[in-house]
C-alpha cells in the first residue's frame, strides 16, 4: 500500500514538471498583417465625375453668341436681341423651345456656311441717318458716293452686330395709339413710353414689319405683340386685352394690330418700345410731334 502511494505520488511530480515545461515555451502563432486602420476599400480611390458644360459653352464670350442667365426665356432674348426668337430656335436646332438652361450658349446671328455673317445689301439712295428728337437739328446728309457703294457681301459676326444698311433708320413711324404718355422712357426703369387710354382702344402698327411674337409669354409683359420691321429695329406692344394678328404675318403702318388692355398692369395702358439691335432706344426721339 505504501509503494502504490509513492508510486502515485511520483507520477504525479512527473506530470508537473512536464506540464511547467510546456508553459515555458513560447507558442508559435502565424505571423499576423498589420494593415492599419483603414478599411481596404478606402484604398481604392472613387471615380471623378466627368464635368459636364452647358450646350455651346465653347462659343461664350463670342460677337453673335447669347449666354443664358437666370429668368430667361427664348422670347425675351429674341427681343435682348433683335431677333425672332423662332429663328434663334432653328439656328441653335433647338427641340424644345421651352427648354434652355443657364450657362446655355446660343447663336443670335444667322449661320452661313464659312462662319460669318452675312450683311445686307443696300437697298436705297438714302443717307443712313441716326432718328433724332423733334424740333432738334438734322444730321447733314452722308456724300453720295457712300450712298451708291454695296455693303461687303460678308463681314465678321462682330462687325455684323453694329452695322446698319444705309436706309434701315429710315422707318417714317406713327404713333401707335393716341393717348397720353403716362410714363417716359428710362433705360433702368422703364424700356419704352407708358401711354394711357381706354379698354378696347385700337392699337396701331408703327410701322410696316413682320410679326415675330403674339402671346402671353414673357412676364411683366401680358398679351405682347412684337414687330420685326428690319434688320435693327423691333418694336414692342405690351398689356393688350386681344391681340389681332399671329406670328409670322406681315402688317402695314397704321393697322390695328390689338386692343388696349390692362395685362399684366395696374391699369390700362399701352406699354410700347422701340429696340434697336435689341437695345432698348427713347421712342419719343423717332415718333412725329404731335
Amino acid at each position: 500500500m505504501t509503494g502504490r502511494l509513492r508510486s502515485g505520488w511520483w507520477l504525479a511530480g512527473v506530470v508537473v514538471v512536464l506540464l511547467s515545461a510546456c508553459g515555458s515555451k513560447p507558442m508559435n502563432r502565424a505571423p499576423v498583417e498589420d494593415r492599419g486602420s483603414v478599411s481596404p476599400r478606402a484604398e481604392v480611390a472613387a471615380p471623378v465625375a466627368p464635368v459636364v458644360q452647358p450646350p455651346g459653352f465653347e462659343n461664350a464670350g463670342k460677337a453673335g453668341y447669347y449666354t443664358v442667365k437666370p429668368k430667361d426665356t427664348l422670347i425675351g432674348i429674341g427681343l435682348e436681341t433683335g431677333q425672332s426668337h423662332k429663328d434663334i430656335a432653328r439656328w441653335n436646332s433647338l427641340e424644345n423651345p421651352n427648354r434652355i438652361e443657364v450657362g446655355q450658349v446660343l447663336r443670335v446671328l444667322p449661320p452661313v456656311a464659312d462662319g460669318v455673317a452675312v450683311a445686307k445689301p443696300v437697298t436705297s439712295g438714302a443717307a443712313t441717318a441716326t432718328p433724332i428728337a423733334v424740333g432738334s437739328a438734322k444730321p447733314a446728309a452722308a456724300p453720295a458716293a457712300a450712298a451708291s457703294s454695296a455693303a461687303p457681301a460678308s463681314a465678321p459676326a462682330s462687325a455684323a452686330v453694329t452695322a446698319v444698311a444705309t436706309g434701315e433708320d429710315d422707318i417714317g413711324w406713327i404713333w401707335p395709339t393716341g393717348g397720353a404718355v403716362l410714363a417716359g422712357f428710362d433705360e433702368a426703369k422703364n424700356k419704352g413710353l407708358d401711354i394711357g387710354g381706354k379698354a378696347g382702344e385700337p392699337v396701331v402698327a408703327s410701322a410696316d414689319g413682320k410679326v415675330v411674337y403674339a402671346g402671353a409669354g414673357l412676364r411683366g409683359y401680358g398679351n405682347l405683340i412684337i414687330l420685326k420691321h428690319n434688320n435693327v429695329y423691333l418694336t414692342a406692344y405690351a398689356h393688350n386685352q386681344a391681340l389681332l394678328v399671329k406670328e409670322d404675318q406681315s402688317v402695314k403702318k397704321g393697322q390695328k394690330i390689338a386692343e388696349m388692355g390692362n395685362s399684366d398692369a395696374d391699369r390700362v395702358k399701352l406699354h410700347f418700345e422701340v429696340r434697336r439691335q435689341g437695345k432698348p432706344v427713347d421712342p419719343a426721339k423717332y415718333l412725329p410731334a404731335r
